[in-house]
């Protein structure tokens, strides 16, 4: 077989997130602040929430980048967008995080199979404000969010 950087990370992703998702299946749950409905989990400097919008289920998934593997930040902002159980890869994602001192940056999301991935520095006190805008296939636009604290 032959595996790049980005399937090997996609693969990594994949695994932490069903760990993740185990967890919270056992009922480790986390309230956030959000529209629409939601489900989150926070433990071991990993955040998973997963929420419904505009009928698609959006997976926000942060954790801390490892040192010397850093993609734009202190930490990975990894997204999936889904329909049905099957997971959206063409569309288009912007994201947007607002820190605790107001201060805001945004970026395009990049694919890395069926997830899209930004890096962002959220290292800092307080809450962050995390949104996303997304384009599917049929040009309509969908947008959400979360707040994440790292604690």
């Amino acid at each position: 077989m032959n595996f790049n950087k980005h399937n090997i990370m996609a693969w990594v992703f994949i695994g932490i997130l069903v760990l993740v998702s185990a967890a919270h299946a056992a009922g480790e749950h986390k309230d956030a602040h959000t529209s629409g409905h939601d489900n989150s989990t926070a433990q071991s400097g990993m955040f998973l929430q997963k929420m419904t919008v505009d009928g698609y289920d959006v997976s926000f998934h942060i954790m801390k980048a490892k040192e010397g593997k850093e993609m734009g930040g202190s930490h990975d902002l990894m997204l999936k967008v889904e329909l049905g159980g099957k997971a959206l890869t063409d569309i288009v994602m912007n994201t947007k995080v607002v820190l605790p001192n107001g201060k805001a940056e945004s970026k395009k999301a990049m694919k890395m199979g069926d997830w899209l991935m930004a890096g962002y520095d959220l290292g800092h006190p307080g809450k962050h404000q995390v949104m996303i805008l997304f384009k599917t296939a049929d040009g309509k636009k969908h947008k959400g969010g979360v707040y994440y604290e790292d604690k």
